[in-house]
């Protein structure tokens, strides 16, 4: 039985080094196998956001430099996070407001309400207060 996500860093390993017009091609590696993200590790969340950055940058024309000087990062920063997805969280958005990918963050973590029962509930939570101080005499 292979373990979970090491037959997709397997092929990975394999087509990254496919050299494609100078550029390493692993970012066409993840065209043709679909991350899914509920089944990923951590790091390979990582790697393939930083991997999705790296194709949005290469879409624009840019180089590691331009995008760098463009975020108010340094390059060794960007390639980081190109390489393994490895960053602070401020590095991610600087990137994506550089890209002009802010309404790709629009919907991160944003609470969907599927009944009403749930809306009801959330709302509940939502409109909770502290309950008063016993009066001490």
């Amino acid at each position: 039985m292979i373990a979970r996500g090491s037959y997709r860093s397997h092929l990975l390993s394999r087509i990254s080094k496919v050299r494609y017009n100078g550029a390493y091609a692993i970012f066409l590696a993840l065209r043709v196998i679909k991350v899914t993200f509920h089944l990923s590790t951590s790091a390979e969340i990582q790697h393939a956001l930083g991997v999705r950055l790296r194709e949005q940058r290469l879409a624009q024309s840019l180089t590691q430099r331009e995008l760098a000087q463009m975020a108010g990062l340094s390059l060794g920063a960007l390639r980081k996070l190109e390489s393994n997805g490895q960053c602070s969280l401020e590095t991610l958005i600087r990137v994506a407001q550089a890209l002009g990918l802010q309404e790709a963050m629009d919907d991160l973590f944003v609470l969907k309400r599927q009944s009403i029962a749930q809306m009801e509930q959330i709302d509940a939570v939502s409109r909770r207060q502290r309950a008063p101080r016993k009066k001490t005499s």
